[in-house]
């Protein structure tokens, strides 16, 4: 890990204006989530892995705890917990409708 290139995306991004900021969360967010045909049945999913967000919000429906998802997929952060969980918000249907064809 290169802590010192972490360090200064960190500086960098704090010395963004709130309209930036706002842009990069978009970015970032807009990234984390991806679909592509025949994987995860093309269904959303958490970056470069075949996590889909309906497996993540399902065992969040279910009672899981953040640990207790993590520990199934120790591939996923927090970070990609939350941004599962904006994406769950912005496109209920899609994931509610993927949970139930599970």
């Amino acid at each position: 890990m290169n802590t010192n290139l972490v360090e200064s995306l960190i500086q960098v991004i704090e010395t963004l204006p709130p309209e930036d900021y706002v842009l990069f969360q978009e970015q970032l967010t807009t990234h984390s989530i991806q679909k592509t045909p025949g994987f995860c049945g093309g269904h959303a999913r958490i970056r470069h892995t075949r996590i889909p967000v309906w497996q993540v919000i399902a065992l969040q429906n279910q009672g899981a705890s953040d640990d207790e998802i993590l520990q199934t997929f120790p591939g996923l952060t927090l970070f990609d917990l939350a941004i599962a969980r904006a994406y769950y918000a912005s496109h209920i249907e899609e994931i509610d409708r993927a949970i139930a064809n599970s």
